[in-house]
């Protein structure tokens, strides 16, 4: 089993879980079964799936959780647009925010590509 804790792909979605938490509880009241719900529950989903690959004997299914993990990773890109959108993102922390979306996205995507060129995926 992997060490899911040491992949920088989990700490940056860890992280990412954490600001969509507190970003999203300045929402409006009428988003808690909308948007605030979504972006959570998509954050929250791609440690989440990150951690139960790691716990994966095989090689396969572990990258087949990575995989499954940047789905939601590009739902939340998409959610977080969205609402920057309708106004519900404001202050210093928006590009920041938009950036570690960005960094989750290519470290996530980069250790996909890396774990694809092993000799198992030959």
């Amino acid at each position: 089993m992997r060490d899911h804790t040491k992949l920088r792909a989990y700490q940056l979605a860890d992280e990412l879980a954490v600001q969509v938490y507190d970003a999203t509880t300045a929402f409006p009241k009428s988003e808690i079964y909308g948007l605030t719900s979504q972006m959570r529950r998509a954050a929250v989903s791609v440690p989440s799936n990150i951690v139960e690959g790691c716990a994966r004997e095989s090689q396969v299914e572990y990258v087949r959780f990575l995989e499954i993990a940047f789905g939601p990773l590009r739902e939340l890109h998409y959610q977080f647009s969205l609402s920057k959108r309708l106004g519900y993102f404001n202050g210093a922390g928006l590009v920041q925010f938009e950036a570690d979306i960005i960094e989750a996205e290519k470290v996530l995507g980069a250790l996909v590509r890396s774990m694809r060129k092993k000799p198992e995926f030959k």
